[in-house]
């Protein structure tokens, strides 16, 4: 069964093997500073910076492998996908790479940062009033055309290139007890989490949702993907309107909790990292952190901690809005 995918370790190797220097190998950083000692007493924290990678975000590696498995035909007549802006800038990146086109679908209010972004990169955008709309036009889009649709977070090439991150991850550092990641669709935390549990069962590895769009808890408490009616959280990049059955099955075989953050806690991570770090993160970067200051503060006590910074592609006037 196709929702039964889990990426091997021999298939994630394969993948980042392939990829290659089409990507950045993504530092890491011990983030050491009395304000986070403060709030979390004596836990070693480490940082994986993907922000840093060539699209601005994790989802490249994804993009990328879909792209790269695009045969002749395919690939004379393109790719769509849909995105509030990440997945957009990738998967234009990636079209781009091998010699493509790509028409991206994207909501009214996606940063106009990342909408211009994504045209740079030979992107074609298509703007329509929400995320539910842009899948309706993908979908036309696909039929009409006849271009292959990328998935933002479901997919094979797409769950074994979010399994890459933790791979090259787990290769930088000897030990980890926990790791912190950042939960939209699902398919960044299903591969992620895959990896981690083949490679390191012993690692923890936490979820963590937007408050505004818990797409991933409702399926977790269901047993089965849910759909939200509506995404209403300042960290669009973790705006699913939906789970889908392969990513959800990892999460729930993976994941070993869940936990979920309001915008308010997000503002906060966000100001932490610019005054500790000196970044201003999109609120998606900052879900990890916001989830190690709060819900999960209690239990990581003496641990060492990895938390993902996923991507930060987000204007400077966008940042202040929302810190202001």
């Amino acid at each position: 069964m196709a929702d039964g995918f889990v990426p091997s370790i021999a298939a994630i190797r394969q993948a980042l093997g392939d990829l290659g220097t089409r990507i950045r190998t993504t530092p890491v950083w011990w983030w050491r500073s009395s304000d986070l000692d403060a709030r979390v007493p004596g836990v070693q924290v480490q940082v994986k910076m993907e922000m840093l990678q060539r699209s601005g975000s994790f989802k490249i590696r994804g993009a990328l492998l879909n792209a790269m498995a695009l045969d002749a035909d395919q690939r004379a007549r393109g790719v769509t996908g849909v995105s509030a802006g990440n997945h957009a800038i990738a998967l234009a990146m990636a079209a781009q790479s091998v010699g493509t086109t790509a028409k991206l679908v994207m909501p009214e209010n996606a940063d106009p940062f990342r909408v211009a972004r994504c045209r740079a990169v030979g992107g074609e955008v298509i703007s329509v009033p929400d995320v539910h709309a842009a899948f309706a036009e993908s979908q036309r889009i696909q039929e009409e055309e006849g271009r292959t649709f990328v998935h933002p977070f479901e997919g094979e090439h797409t769950l074994t290139g979010t399994a890459t991150v933790a791979m090259e991850w787990l290769d930088q550092v000897d030990r980890l007890d926990a790791v912190i990641i950042p939960v939209g669709g699902g398919g960044l935390a299903g591969g992620m989490s895959a990896a981690i549990k083949q490679l390191k069962p012993e690692v923890k590895v936490y979820g963590v949702e937007p408050e505004g769009a818990d797409s991933m808890r409702r399926s977790l408490a269901a047993g089965e993907p849910q759909s939200i009616e509506r995404v209403a959280t300042i960290a669009d990049s973790l705006g699913a309107p939906y789970a889908a059955p392969m990513s959800f099955a990892l999460c729930e075989r993976y994941l070993d909790d869940l936990v979920i953050v309001d915008d308010d806690a997000l503002r906060a991570a966000m100001r932490l990292i610019h005054a500790d770090l000196k970044l201003a993160i999109e609120p998606a970067c900052a879900a990890a952190t916001a989830a190690l200051l709060g819900p999960l503060a209690s239990r990581l006590h003496h641990q060492r901690v990895g938390i993902l910074f996923c991507g930060s592609n987000i204007s400077p006037e966008r940042w202040t809005q929302l810190l202001g």
